[in-house]
């Protein structure tokens, strides 16, 4: 299953049934699980980790060392999740020590062309990236969310779970779980993103509380810690309210409003 023009290095370790094209590139200290395709002109570095049933397609570079000026060659990993795409010249790069030491991204994700993930940046599942979505380092992505084509994120930048940002949007402040946003050249809310919830299901009641929850936060011209007791007080508190508060409690780049 490995094409004879294919470089794999004796210290990379494939599991069972994986595939491995013409020209790509292998290094040591590579572990990919069983049923994984990586395709023609791909390149995989040190210290990567891909799970089972992946496919990489070509001229991906997974596990370069990352474009961090204060990285000094430590030891840093990537991982990637069970049954995650990688499109043409999608790009992945290690984590640093002053950052965590992991890149991480989460099962099931889909990034499409050209997507880039630096340093230190983690993924939940089922996240999707389209064409040229770029991460700057030490940024985290919730479960489920959707990036839009060319969407850059600055570094640090929290994005919730079930969010949406549209393409071409510049992102440079946390993104809360559940809502809708874009812009140009900075990200602005837009709502929830019903769409999203309906299509993964979400209780009309889950629903609902949501939508006051926006209101309340967004809409009413409140500070954010008035904002917060008003939605304590007023709102169904259901695990994706407190999880929605939470978010915003934590923040530390601050929110998009």
């Amino acid at each position: 299953m490995i094409h004879r023009t294919a470089i794999v290095d004796p210290g990379a370790e494939l599991g069972t049934n994986v595939q491995v094209g013409p020209y790509a590139v292998i290094a040591s200290d590579v572990q990919i699980g069983s049923g994984t395709i990586i395709g023609p002109h791909v390149t995989i570095d040190r210290y990567t980790t891909i799970g089972p049933d992946c496919q990489i397609f070509q001229h991906a570079a997974i596990g370069a060392i990352p474009q961090a000026l204060k990285f000094e060659g430590e030891k840093t990993v990537v991982k990637i999740g069970r049954g995650t795409t990688i499109r043409e010249f999608g790009t992945i790069h290690r984590g640093t020590g002053f950052g965590g030491g992991i890149t991480e991204i989460g099962e099931e994700n889909f990034m499409m062309a050209y997507t880039h993930i630096a340093h230190d940046c983690f993924t939940g599942r089922n996240v999707i990236f389209a064409n040229a979505a770029s991460l700057g380092g030490h940024i985290s992505v919730g479960d489920y969310a959707t990036l839009g084509a060319f969407v850059a994120v600055h570094q640090f930048v929290r994005i919730g779970q079930y969010a949406f940002v549209g393409g071409m949007t510049g992102v440079t402040k946390d993104i809360p779980p559940y809502v809708l946003a874009s812009g140009s050249p900075r990200a602005r809310l837009h709502g929830l993103n019903s769409v999203g919830l309906k299509r993964h299901h979400f209780s009309a009641e889950t629903t609902l509380a949501l939508k006051k929850a926006y209101r309340i936060v967004f809409r009413l011209g409140l500070t954010l810690n008035e904002a917060i007791q008003r939605v304590s007080a007023e709102v169904d508190q259901v695990p994706e309210i407190v999880g929605f508060i939470e978010f915003i409690k934590s923040s530390e780049r601050g929110i998009t409003r």
